[in-house]
């Protein structure tokens, strides 16, 4: 159940809960290689990770990219998807069809072609771990884009489990984190923050650490597979 001498793929793990995943994968002693569209959070994380950590560009809208980009990884062990812009809050009334394609694009078919060019190059003992959220189970009033990529995500994660067995396929669905996602999701965050937190069970949001040691559990562990994770603060159950 040891990362150590493993190499995770982390796409997304420049910023937020992806890169909590990098930093602790890299205490782990596994080698990391973090993915993003912007060049400065690649360089950025790579040089907070240090050694053994590398940074590669990459937009998660474009297949070919997403193709060239496993190619030039090769072999490797662990895939972790946590890429994806802000949320996209809105009424379906006034959610144009460009903007609900761009948010897929990301968030569930950057996440299918990711894990259909992986697969082949995963190790022995590999697994792949996509990202969802609790509005696929807990949907608000204008977050039907993102409820309904969220639980596709989690559907693709059990097909993939059957499909590509015994590579392990499992998914995170993360409540409401504190991480820079909702700086451009929302008007205020803190007072969002503050607001969400004080309806849950633990009375707080979670944490970006909280949510990677999610991650990790399911990397390390070799007998989880098609599972959806929650941590949420039991917002479930609220």
């Amino acid at each position: 159940m040891s990362l150590a001498g493993k190499k995770i793929v982390i796409i997304g793990g420049t910023s937020g809960i992806g890169f909590a995943v990098a930093r602790q994968a890299v205490a782990a002693g596994a080698y990391v290689v973090v993915a993003s569209s912007s060049q400065d959070r690649v360089d950025a994380a790579t040089k907070r990770l240090g050694e053994p950590a590398e940074g590669r560009l990459l937009d998660v809208a474009d297949g070919n990219a997403i193709a060239a980009f496993f190619e030039q990884v090769g072999e490797f062990d662990h895939l972790v998807y946590t890429a994806g812009e802000s949320l996209l809050i809105k009424p379906l009334a006034h959610t144009t069809p460009q903007e609900a394609r761009a948010v897929f694009e990301r968030r569930f078919w950057g996440a299918f072609l990711s894990a259909k060019y992986a697969a082949p190059r995963l190790r022995d003992g590999g697994s792949i771990t996509f990202s969802s959220g609790v509005l696929a189970i807990r949907p608000l009033s204008g977050t039907a884009l993102t409820a309904g990529i969220t639980g596709g995500i989690e559907a693709l994660s059990r097909a993939l489990a059957v499909e590509l067995a015994p590579v392990r396929v499992n998914v995170i669905q993360p409540g409401v984190i504190r991480t820079e996602l909702w700086d451009g999701s929302v008007p205020d965050p803190e007072a969002f923050l503050q607001g969400a937190g004080s309806e849950l069970l633990t009375r707080r949001v979670g944490t970006a650490e909280e949510a990677a040691a999610a991650y990790l559990f399911v990397l390390a562990n070799a007998y989880v597979t098609g599972t959806t994770l929650a941590i949420d603060g039991g917002a479930a159950l609220v």
